[in-house]
């Protein structure tokens, strides 16, 4: 998930809004559903300023926030790895759906960065316990586990995801598109309050991330695919 890519979905979704379009679904090409942010992409921010940061940052919380308040149902069909950044456009739809092969992770630690901005919708899903469990490990989990904790809404066989994805999408179509609008609205009115100030914290944490010395040093060992070595705290 590069710059381009966000830009890309971030218009395609405001199309989507500004038309008649009554679902939107989400899936991925290829083995995975979207294995995360571009760190090729990532390793050159070194000489970049805050600033800078920040606004390669908002671009991020835009595009979770705008998938978060489109006024029509989304669904996601997940066939594969959802990681990072990918877990949260998996997650944040209305409708996950898994065949047993995906997996899950909100890696960010284990390159010396953060899932700031990720770790509000999450909160917001899960709850501060779960999410930490989730964040702080890194681990990668299963569907059925992503199932049991609430970001999954369905594990479908994977010769049955397609046929389970339009079945749903003509059960929404059949209810009424303004009170689906409306319902998302009140919905994401509950928690405008919350996710503003969490996502105003997250950029900074975001950016401030960025600069660390812990972030180049894992960025260059994943590229390099060598184990990272970190920095102790003082």
């Amino acid at each position: 998930m590069n710059s381009e890519m966000q830009v890309e979905l971030i218009a395609a979704m405001e199309d989507a809004g500004a038309s008649n379009c009554r679902v939107l679904v989400f899936t991925g090409a290829g083995e995975a559903f979207c294995s995360g942010l571009d760190l090729s992409g990532l390793k050159g921010m070194g000489g970049e300023t805050d600033l800078e940061h920040r606004v390669d940052a908002a671009r991020i919380a835009r595009l979770l926030r705008t998938l978060y308040e489109l006024p029509m149902p989304t669904i996601a069909a997940v066939h594969g790895p959802a990681i990072g950044g990918g877990a949260g456009l998996a997650t944040i739809c209305d409708f996950t759906l898994a065949t047993p092969a995906a997996r899950f992770g909100f890696t960010e630690t284990r390159i010396g960065f953060i899932p700031a901005i990720v770790s509000a919708f999450l909160a917001l899903q899960i709850g501060d316990k779960r999410s930490r469990d989730l964040l702080l490990t890194s681990r990668i989990f299963a569907a059925e586990e992503a199932f049991r904790l609430g970001l999954v809404t369905e594990v479908i066989a994977p010769e049955d995801l397609l046929g389970r994805v339009q079945s749903l999408a003509e059960t929404l179509i059949a209810n009424s598109p303004q009170a689906l609008a409306a319902t998302k609205r009140l919905l994401a009115a509950q928690n405008k309050a919350w996710l503003d100030a969490a996502i105003e914290a997250a950029l900074a944490a975001n950016a401030e991330a960025r600069e660390t010395a812990d972030f180049h040093e894992g960025v260059s060992a994943f590229l390099e695919k060598r184990k990272p070595v970190w920095k102790r705290n003082s």
